[in-house]
């Protein structure tokens, strides 16, 4: 079994909290301006100001780094499908998938660094395996969201469909912001897509 890369500790005193956002603060920048191979612990201390046995405290190399990011980048979809999940059943499935990818579509158009990271987090077993573990825990809270909203399908059925929806989401995304490619035609193709595939989904139980 893959071990997943987890940062060797969290800060939790102000002073080390703000040399840890600092730290990924400066990678994201790196990453994006370099790429994943260039990519060096070393020039992310010496960019953020700190000696490497700093960023080593936390981090056990680049990989770890990556990782972080990408947990890091969940957090702002999350806080939104945790928003649209509190206006349920007022709002059918369609309009929360919709919202949801609206603001998911934004996040993606805004941050270039968001597919710098995902493309990192493709580069080997171990950051993978991590990353499909931060989408099974997003994938985790569509299911609980589409559960009043999709009463005839089965929980374990369910639960495969979020994590098949989440996994489509975020690769389109990445193909919506491609060089040459029209992020808004790719955004409408996504919605088309999940729409037909959930009623697919809904009507076949």
């Amino acid at each position: 079994m893959t071990d997943l890369l987890e940062p060797r500790r969290r800060p939790t005193q102000e002073r080390s909290r703000v040399k840890f956002d600092a730290l990924l603060r400066v990678s994201r920048e790196l990453l994006l301006e370099v790429g994943f191979e260039a990519f060096t612990c070393e020039e992310v201390a010496r960019r953020a100001g700190v000696p490497i046995g700093t960023l080593y405290q936390f981090f056990a190399n680049k990989y770890v780094i990556v990782c972080e990011l990408d947990r890091q980048q969940a957090v702002a979809v999350h806080e939104e499908l945790a928003e649209l999940a509190a206006q349920i059943p007022s709002l059918d499935w369609l309009s929360v998938m919709n919202r949801l990818l609206d603001h998911m579509a934004t996040l993606w158009r805004e941050d270039p660094s968001r597919r710098a990271v995902w493309h990192a987090v493709q580069s080997t077993p171990s950051t993978r395996a991590t990353a499909a573990v931060t989408e099974r825990e997003f994938a985790a809270e569509v299911a609980r969201v589409l559960a009043p909203l999709t009463p005839n399908t089965p929980r374990e059925r369910r639960r495969v469909v979020a994590e098949i929806v989440v996994h489509v989401v975020y690769s389109m995304l990445n193909f919506s912001v491609r060089d040459g490619q029209e992020h808004a035609e790719a955004v409408i193709e996504l919605k088309r897509l999940l729409s037909a595939y959930l009623l697919a989904a809904e009507s076949t139980t």
